[in-house]
């Protein structure tokens, strides 16, 4: 695994970059807000990567902080979010905004990214709600997701599998006491509480 390159950039032509490292150009793929943070061709820069190995492809990814590259990789957990996508969100919005509308459940703000659809919106927050402390700087929260974290994102996707929306999910667990509670309890709980 590449984690980061030191060297000189030698190309920049948006989203791709080339960062030369002891004769050898790497080509990176980089969000819009690591591309426009750049400095001048031929100046010495450090990037933060991330290598994607597909059966077509291996890719590339550059970040100009450790946050970026944090939030890149807890993106690509998400169901049917591809580096792609996960680029685009991060070019359209800071990792910073991301985390508000994610917190506020800001679908409206999320649908206006290119690829984000108003589904995909509400997708990504159910789903990111649970891992953004693990995206957070620092990075303390995300060595040790609870327990009770993981339970409960294990219920919200088998809920939202079951056919609920995420919207729905998200206020019927908030109305349970799931501490100390398996995956298998909240469901549990939480389909009591819906037929109610």
């Amino acid at each position: 695994m590449i984690g980061s390159l030191r060297g000189r950039l030698s190309a920049k032509q948006a989203p791709q970059i080339v960062v030369e490292c002891g004769g050898v150009g790497y080509e990176l793929e980089t969000p819009m807000s690591t591309f426009l943070d750049l400095p001048e061709l031929g100046t010495d820069v450090f990037i933060y990567t991330h290598l994607v190995v597909r059966e077509d492809a291996q890719v590339l990814y550059g970040f100009t902080t450790v946050d970026e590259r944090l939030m890149f990789r807890t993106l690509l957990k998400v169901n049917r979010v591809g580096a792609k996508l996960a680029l685009g969100i991060l070019s359209a919005m800071s990792t910073r905004d991301f985390r508000r509308c994610v917190e506020l459940e800001d679908t409206t703000a999320m649908s206006k990214i290119p690829g984000v659809g108003k589904k995909t919106a509400e997708r990504l927050i159910i789903e990111m709600r649970d891992r953004i402390d693990a995206a957070a700087p620092g990075g303390s929260k995300a060595a040790a997701l609870s327990i009770e974290v993981s339970a409960r994102s294990e219920a919200v996707d088998a809920l939202v599998a079951l056919g609920y929306k995420p919207k729905e999910v998200h206020t019927l667990i908030g109305k349970l006491d799931i501490e100390d509670k398996s995956a298998e309890g909240i469901i549990r709980m939480a389909l009591r509480q819906a037929a109610q």
